[in-house]
């Protein structure tokens, strides 16, 4: 193809690098023929594991980058410092439009900062949010924030709100998302100041289709397709949720594995829930985008596997092809 979409992968970041990170590499363009990934790291290291796969080499370009940022690094400092870091190296190549996404298994901090200090943000926008999809009964929700701003106020929210909005309409495809905010209860007077502050924005923003509070026991029923929050409070939600999924799936694993019968058991329905299992899996859609930078920048899981990369990648050729960062601009842009 002439035109590639230039997508940039933190080859040395994440508990599984690199190897993990090159194989959904090769994964991706293997099932994908309009992106070019640009692996950033230790060029040796990154050259050995590729030497292990055939692939179209039109597709792959490697940049060398001689450091690495680990998560007990101070971000600001890190990023500072450390100019030939995998992730200082990548952002710089999507800031000087060489390409069009970055993506990382990082350190987060590190990627929130660099994604804010190198990246930049878009004019208009004061706090960009991460924004991960989380699995529901009825199909996905957008949580925003999950963890770059613990301190946000109510027209960060709001932002959050039109960000999200635009996000879901043009990656996920859903026609006029419902919007909802985190609370203690579904009344508009519950709630502690920020909530307070923030509903009678969110009610009366005619970009939003705004529903009321969610309460914490209700997001997994999958009732609304954008849960606003600040970033303390997302984050407590997006732990405990995969916590609490981890768990259950271990403890069904061990029930059915415990006697005789409940193996026999187990066998029968083992089909039934794959299926269901397989619905509740993060790594199909990618990592979490920081909505509102001048280009795209995406945080998968530091234990991302090879799966959660390439589908990470399609994410940012999906993005690209919808020009989510145009329709965020037109979001923001309104009304202000």
């Amino acid at each position: 193809m002439s035109e590639f979409i230039k997508v940039v992968v933190d080859a040395m970041g994440g508990d599984n690098a690199p190897e993990s990170n090159i194989k959904g590499t090769i994964d991706a363009i293997n099932e994908a023929d309009n992106v070019k990934v640009i692996l950033v790291g230790l060029e040796e290291e990154i050259n050995k594991e590729l030497a292990k796969y055939e692939y179209n080499k039109e597709q792959i370009e490697v940049v060398n980058a001689t450091e690495n940022i680990s998560c007990n690094e101070p971000p600001v400092m890190a990023i500072r410092r450390k100019k030939d870091s995998s992730i200082v190296v990548g952002m710089k190549l999507v800031k000087e439009g060489k390409a069009d996404a970055f993506l990382s298994a990082g350190s987060t901090g590190a990627v929130l900062v660099g994604g804010q200090l190198i990246v930049g943000r878009i004019k208009g926008i004061d706090r960009p949010p991460l924004a991960p999809v989380i699995p529901t009964k009825k199909g996905v929700s957008l949580l925003l924030d999950c963890g770059a701003n613990v301190d946000a106020r109510s027209n960060h929210l709001l932002q959050f709100a039109k960000m999200g909005t635009a996000y879901m309409e043009g990656v996920i495809g859903i026609d006029k998302p419902k919007v909802a905010i985190v609370n203690i209860g579904v009344e508009e007077e519950k709630g502690n100041m920020l909530v307070k502050e923030t509903y009678p924005l969110l009610s009366n923003c005619p970009d939003i289709n705004f529903v009321g509070s969610i309460e914490a026991r209700d997001i997994p029923n999958g009732d609304v397709d954008i849960i606003v929050c600040e970033a303390f409070v997302g984050n407590v939600i997006l732990k405990l949720y995969e916590g609490v999924a981890s768990t259950l799936i271990s403890e069904i694993k061990k029930g059915l594995t415990s006697t005789f019968k409940s193996k026999i058991g187990a066998l029968l329905c083992k089909p039934a829930l794959k299926e269901t299992v397989k619905k509740f899996d993060v790594e199909k859609y990618g990592g979490a985008p920081m909505l509102g930078l001048n280009n795209l920048v995406v945080k998968t899981h530091g234990s991302s596997t090879a799966n959660e990369i390439k589908n990470a990648i399609f994410q940012c050729i999906q993005f690209n092809e919808e020009d989510i960062q145009r329709k965020i601009q037109d979001k923001i842009s309104n009304n202000d």
